[in-house]
C-alpha cells in the first residue's frame, strides 16, 4: 500500500497529471457529455410538466440540450476561441447540423434493428449511443472547432 510522503510519491501524481493532460479532451467531452444529458432529461420533464406535448417537449429539449453542448464544447472541451460572429455562427451551423444528422441516423438505426429486424431496443440504443457519441466527437474535433 502506497502511503503519502513515500518516495515514489511525487513521480505517482506526475504519472497522473501527464496522463490527465494526455486525455483531458476525451474525459472532458464524456464529462460534458452526461452534463448535457442531464440537461435534455431536465429540459424533457419540465416541458412536459408545463403541458407541452412529448413532440413539443423533445424538441425543446433537444435545443437546449444542443446549445448546451455547443457551448461547453467550444469553451471547455476543444478550447476554440473564434472570435468572429462570421466565425462562431459557422461553429454553431456546423455544431448543430452534425447533431441534427447524427441525431437522423440514432433514429434510423433503431428503427431499422428494433422495429424491422425486432432486436432488443435496449442493446440497439446502447450500440447506436457509442455510435452517435464517436461521430460527434470526431465531427466536433475535424469539423467543427478545428484550429486553422
Amino acid at each position: 500500500m502506497i502511503f503519502l510522503g513515500q518516495k515514489g510519491d511525487s513521480r505517482i501524481v506526475k504519472n497522473i497529471k501527464a496522463l490527465l493532460k494526455q486525455y483531458w479532451e476525451i474525459i472532458s467531452y464524456l464529462f460534458f457529455g452526461v452534463c448535457t444529458t442531464l440537461v435534455n432529461i431536465a429540459a424533457y420533464f419540465v416541458c412536459s410538466k408545463l403541458g407541452c406535448s412529448t413532440s413539443a417537449s423533445t424538441i425543446i429539449a433537444w435545443v437546449l440540450s444542443v446549445l448546451f453542448a455547443y457551448l461547453t464544447n467550444r469553451y471547455f472541451v476543444f478550447e476554440d476561441r473564434a472570435q468572429s460572429p462570421a466565425g462562431i455562427l459557422r461553429e454553431l451551423i456546423s455544431f448543430f447540423s452534425c447533431r441534427l444528422a447524427t441525431g437522423v441516423l440514432d433514429l434510423a438505426i433503431m428503427v431499422v434493428f428494433v422495429d424491422f429486424l425486432g432486436i432488443n431496443g435496449m442493446v440497439i440504443k446502447i450500440i447506436s449511443n457509442i455510435i452517435v457519441i464517436v461521430l460527434n466527437y470526431v465531427a466536433s474535433k475535424l469539423l467543427i472547432f478545428r484550429h486553422p
